[in-house]
C-alpha cells in the first residue's frame, strides 16, 4: 500500500489514536501560521501608520490568493487520499504531479495579472494615491513569490493525504521561525543589510516561503516518491485537474464566504460605536487560538476519511463520525466553561478600556457555548471534501452564513443589540452543527447500504 514506510497506514488501528497522532503536529503548525501575520503586523507597525495602512489594504487580496491555494490543496488532499486508500500508487503520483503543474500555471497567471493591476485594483479598494507606492513596494515582491505560496500548499496537502501530517507541521513551524528572524533584519536593516521597510516584510515572506517550497518538494520527491515525470498529454492533465478541482473549487468558495461575512458583521457592530468594534476585535483575536484544536482536526479528517473511503472501510467512516461528535462535545464544553471564567482577564491583556472589555467578555461568555457545533461544522466540511463530496460542505457553509447567521445576526442586532448578535452567532453554530452531524451520519450510513461485500457490511 505505502509508497514508503514513513507514513503509517490509516486503514487499520484505533480511529481516535490516528486522529490524535495526525492532529497534534498540525496544532503547532497552525499556531505558527497564525503567528505569521501577527509578526509582520507588529514589525511594520513600528514604521508608522502609513506602512501599516498600506499593508492592511493588501490583506483582502492576499487572503483571496491564500483561499485559492487552500481550496486547491483540499482538492489535492481529497483525490490523493482516496487513490492512496485504494492502493492506486500510479494514480497518486500522477495526481500530485499534474496538480503541481496546474499550481505552477495558476501561479504564473496570478503573478502576471497581479503585477499589471496593482494601481487600479488597490485604487478600487479605496487606497489613497499616497499609499499606492507603499502598496506596490509590498505587492510586487509578493506577487513574484506567488509560486511559493500555491505550490507548497499543494505539496503539503499531498503529504497530509498519505498520513504524514507531522512533516507538514514541522515545515510550517520552521517557516514561522525563519519569518520571525528575517522580518526585523530586512525591515530595519540589521547586521549590515539595507533598510527595506515595508518591502522588506514582503521579501522576507517570499524568502521563507521559498524555503518551504524547497523543503516540501524535497520530501515529496525524494522521501515519499510522490511525483512522476511531468507529462504533457492535455487529456491526461485535464482529467487529473478535473478530479482535483471537483473538490477544490467548492472549497475555495467555502473559504471565501466566511471572511466576507465577517465584514458584514463588523458593519452591524459599527453602529454601536468604535468601542464595540474594538471589543469584538479583541474577542475575535482570542477565538482562533481557542479553536486551534478544531482547526487542526479539520486539517486531518479529510485525508483520513478519503483513505478509508478509497479502501472501502465503511465501518471506520461511521466510527469516525461518532468519534468526532464526542470529541467536539467534550472539547467545546470545556472551552465554554474555561472562557466563561477566564474571558475577562484574557481580554484585559488586549485593552484597558472598560467598554471594550465588556463587549469582549459578553462575546466570550456566550458564543463559546456553541463551539461544539462550530467544531463539528469544520470537521464535517473537511470529511465531505475527503469523501469527494464537496457539495454538502459548500451548502452547509453557505447555509450557515447566508441562510442562518447573517439574517439572525441582523434581527438579533436590531432587537437586542450586541447581545442579540452574539445569540445569533451561537444559535447558528448549534443549528448548523446539528445539521452537519445528521448529514454526515446519513451519508456514511447510506454508503453502508450501498456496500454489497460481506467484509464491508457492519455486523448487526
Amino acid at each position: 500500500m505505502s509508497l514508503t514506510n514513513s507514513s503509517p497506514s490509516l486503514l487499520e488501528g484505533s480511529v481516535p489514536g490516528h486522529l490524535q497522532r495526525l492532529a497534534l503536529p498540525m496544532v503547532w503548525g497552525i499556531l505558527a501560521v497564525m503567528s505569521f501575520n501577527i509578526v509582520d503586523t507588529y514589525f511594520v507597525s513600528q514604521l508608522g501608520s502609513a506602512p501599516l495602512a498600506a499593508m492592511s489594504f493588501t490583506f483582502p487580496v492576499v487572503m483571496m490568493i491564500n483561499s485559492f491555494a487552500i481550496g486547491l490543496g483540499a482538492g489535492t488532499s481529497s483525490a490523493v487520499a482516496r487513490a492512496y486508500g485504494a492502493g492506486e500508487v500510479q494514480d497518486v503520483r500522477r495526481l500530485v504531479t499534474d496538480t503541481s503543474v496546474l499550481a505552477l500555471l495558476v501561479s504564473l497567471v496570478i503573478t502576471l495579472v497581479g503585477l499589471l493591476t496593482i494601481r487600479p485594483l488597490f485604487s478600487l479598494l479605496g487606497a489613497s494615491p499616497e499609499l499606492l507606492p507603499l502598496i506596490a513596494d509590498y505587492m510586487v515582491p509578493w506577487y513574484l513569490g506567488t509560486i511559493f505560496v500555491i505550490v507548497p500548499t499543494i505539496a503539503m496537502s499531498a503529504l497530509r493525504a498519505i498520513g504524514n501530517s507531522a512533516l507538514t507541521g514541522r515545515i510550517m513551524v520552521g517557516v514561522a521561525i525563519f519569518n520571525l528572524i528575517l522580518d526585523p533584519i530586512l525591515i530595519f536593516g540589521l547586521f549590515g543589510f539595507p533598510r527595506l521597510e515595508l518591502q522588506g516584510a514582503a521579501i522576507a515572506t517570499v524568502i521563507v516561503r521559498a524555503l518551504s517550497f524547497c523543503a516540501a518538494l524535497y520530501f515529496l520527491i525524494r522521501r515519499e516518491h510522490l511525483m512522476a515525470a511531468p507529462q504533457w498529454h492535455l487529456g491526461s492533465l485535464v482529467e487529473s485537474w478535473r478530479k482535483v478541482l471537483a473538490v477544490g473549487l467548492p472549497a475555495v468558495l467555502t473559504n471565501v464566504i466566511i471572511p466576507m461575512s465577517g465584514g458584514v458583521v463588523v458593519a452591524l457592530v459599527a453602529v454601536h460605536g468604535d468601542d464595540a468594534v474594538a471589543g469584538l476585535g479583541v474577542a475575535l483575536r482570542i477565538e482562533p487560538v481557542a479553536l486551534i484544536v478544531f482547526y487542526a482536526l479539520s486539517a486531518v479528517v479529510g485525508p483520513f476519511m478519503g483513505q478509508n473511503a478509497g479502501a472501502g472501510k465503511i465501518n471506520r467512516l461511521r466510527e469516525t463520525v461518532s468519534v468526532l461528535a464526542r470529541f467536539c462535545l467534550i472539547l467545546g464544553g470545556g472551552l465554554a466553561v474555561l472562557l466563561y471564567f477566564t474571558g475577562e482577564p484574557i481580554a484585559r491583556l488586549f485593552s484597558e478600556s472598560p467598554e471594550v472589555i465588556a463587549v469582549a467578555v459578553a462575546y466570550l461568555s456566550l458564543v463559546p457555548f456553541s463551539y461544539a457545533g462550530y467544531g463539528f461544522v469544520m470537521s464535517a466540511n473537511a470529511a465531505f471534501n475527503g469523501l469527494g463530496r464537496p457539495l454538502p460542505a459548500t451548502m452547509i457553509s453557505f447555509l450557515r452564513v447566508l441562510g442562518v447567521y447573517l439574517p439572525m445576526a441582523w434581527l438579533g442586532n436590531h432587537l437586542w443589540g450586541m447581545t442579540g448578535l452574539f445569540i445569533a452567532t451561537a444559535a447558528s453554530n448549534l443549528l448548523l452543527g446539528a445539521l452537519s452531524w445528521w448529514w454526515l451520519r446519513h451519508d456514511t450510513r447510506q454508503r453502508t447500504i450501498e456496500v454489497t461485500t460481506p467484509e464491508q457490511v457492519p455486523a448487526s
